[in-house]
């Protein structure tokens, strides 16, 4: 579906992205999680046929941004950090005048803005004027628009800026119900909002795209989920008890042995059983799951973050 080779940005002499690189699938949905100025916006402008690229090349559905700026247009829907909403319009009016924009046949209008509509959540504010309705409200509506004409690709740009806590939630339920109708590449600078709705990440720091893959494959970079467990007894029989389990020794102080287990799937149930087979006495176990959150403050800001 999306095809990203070299792709590079200057503004006079300052690279806001260099040699960028990466696929999406059809149907996928892409998280393009970066902190504010990492790239990401300048990024989907490209994609999006908003701004040319010094160098690289973006192909979308078998065309070319640039030279075929025309059908990709055509095969794609661009929510900007800004929706581009007009105020005094009502929903409905809105939402087909970009229809008209868009193409859409006059006879299908109707039908494409009550699907928009359902879509998004907007069916009930249909005959609203825009300036009434909350934040939440006309970012859904910013979404509608990009929609509309039933693009193949959606780019959604910070879509979750300004909303409230309870915004972000309906917001990110209204993204993954797009799923498999839409490739969807979805920007952000916070994980959580964006890591529980798709399928793979991609993480810009300073124009460079540092990481990419689904959630489960990067936490594997901070050595994946694991099980913490405290001990007392002896340290050689507690070692030879959770052998087979790939235990290593972390520490030991006062009698009490801590360690550690690679546990891809939760492996608790036996590891007790095992301990207390032993006849060791068990004070700890918790499961420690891979910290993607440590992984993008080390990209990000060079930090180490303890597991």
């Amino acid at each position: 579906m999306i095809q990203v080779e070299g792709l590079t940005k200057f503004y006079g002499e300052h690279a806001a992205i260099r040699d960028l690189a990466f696929t999406i699938g059809q149907g996928e949905v892409i998280g393009f999680l970066g902190l504010n100025g990492a790239g990401k916006s300048t990024t989907l402008k490209i994609l999006g046929c908003v701004l040319l690229p010094t160098s690289g090349r973006v192909v979308i559905d078998g065309h070319d941004v640039v030279s075929q700026s025309h059908e990709v247009r055509q095969r794609i829907g661009y929510l900007p950090d800004v929706p581009p909403v007009y105020e005094e319009m009502t929903v409905g009016e809105y939402l087909a005048y970009v229809a008209r924009l868009r193409d859409v046949p006059a006879k299908a209008t109707a039908s494409h803005v009550g699907e928009a509509e359902e879509k998004t959540g907007l069916r009930d504010v249909h005959g609203e004027v825009i300036s009434t309705l909350s934040h939440g409200y006309r970012q859904r509506v910013g979404l509608a628009q990009a929609l509309v004409h039933k693009p193949a690709l959606l780019i959604l740009d910070e879509p979750t800026s300004g909303l409230d806590p309870l915004q972000i939630v309906e917001m990110r339920d209204v993204i993954r119900g797009l799923k498999g109708a839409h490739t969807v590449l979805v920007s952000s600078h916070i994980l959580p909002e964006i890591s529980q709705t798709c399928d793979r990440l991609l993480i810009i720091h300073k124009g460079t795209l540092l990481a990419q893959g689904s959630e489960e494959e990067l936490s594997r970079a901070l050595g994946g989920p694991s099980i913490v467990l405290e001990v007392r007894g002896d340290r050689v029989r507690a070692l030879e008890a959770l052998q087979g389990f790939g235990a290593v020794e972390v520490r030991e102080g006062n009698g009490v042995l801590a360690m550690k287990v690679a546990a891809a799937p939760d492996l608790r149930p036996q590891v007790a059983r095992a301990v207390v087979g032993a006849g060791l006495e068990l004070l700890r176990l918790d499961a420690n799951e891979g910290q993607l959150e440590a992984l993008f403050l080390r990209l990000t800001h060079g930090q180490e973050v303890k597991a």
